[in-house]
């Protein structure tokens, strides 16, 4: 057991364009969102499909390669880990974030 570590996978389709900010330093970063899909049985034996939307974010080089292939719809696979963040927005309020911050991403889609 000694292998567990954070590590998520995902596999679905982009909800909009990537939001892609340049940095101080050059660093490139990326925002977006994917859906996955699943199904499952309800108690009347229907088959009912359930969709799940995940923030997605990226930095350097998998941020650059999301700049230049990634748009809306297109079907992506990525690798990365599950992360958890608050801040607070212009009124003070404390806000919630779960991410996935993407160390890879493969295109599936053409």
């Amino acid at each position: 057991m000694n292998a567990m570590r954070n590590r998520v996978q995902l596999i679905g389709n982009v909800g909009n364009d990537p939001e892609i900010k340049t940095l101080e330093t050059g660093k490139k970063l990326a925002h977006l969102t994917i859906a996955t899909k699943d199904y499952y049985k309800n108690d009347k034996g229907e088959k009912v499909e359930q969709t799940e939307w995940h923030r997605i974010t990226a930095w350097g080089k998998t941020a650059e390669i999301i700049e230049r292939f990634v748009v809306k719809g297109k079907e992506i696979a990525v690798e990365g880990k599950l992360t958890h963040r608050s801040y607070d927005d212009k009124n003070g309020e404390k806000k919630y974030i779960t991410e996935v911050v993407v160390n890879e991403v493969l295109l599936l889609s053409k």
